[in-house]
């Protein structure tokens, strides 16, 4: 995993691998880490109102920047950064298409 990748591969809790679209990786200094917000490939994915369920980790990438480990948000703050973050994206994501 390394920022400015486009796809990655998540194994599940079942040991099923999901090829996952990523939206965007930022770093968060507050917390030290690095974060990746992705969303996995495929129409189960896809809620009832057409929206993309979006997923969040927290990354450490590896040496050669081939894969890396996810890590499980820990906190509510990190959430709420997260969430902010997601929130900004979006933003300017529409302000773009405009």
């Amino acid at each position: 995993m390394e920022h400015g990748q486009e796809t990655m591969t998540v194994v599940d809790e079942h040991g099923v691998e999901h090829v996952c679209e990523v939206i965007f990786t930022f770093d968060s200094e507050d917390f030290g880490k690095s974060y990746v917000l992705y969303h996995i490939l495929g129409e189960d994915e896809v809620g009832e109102d057409d929206e993309v369920e979006i997923h969040a980790s927290a990354f450490i990438p590896s040496e050669d920047n081939e894969d890396g480990e996810l890590l499980p948000i820990e906190t509510d703050e990190e959430w709420d950064m997260i969430e902010e973050m997601l929130n900004t994206f979006l933003a300017e994501e529409d302000e773009e298409e405009e």
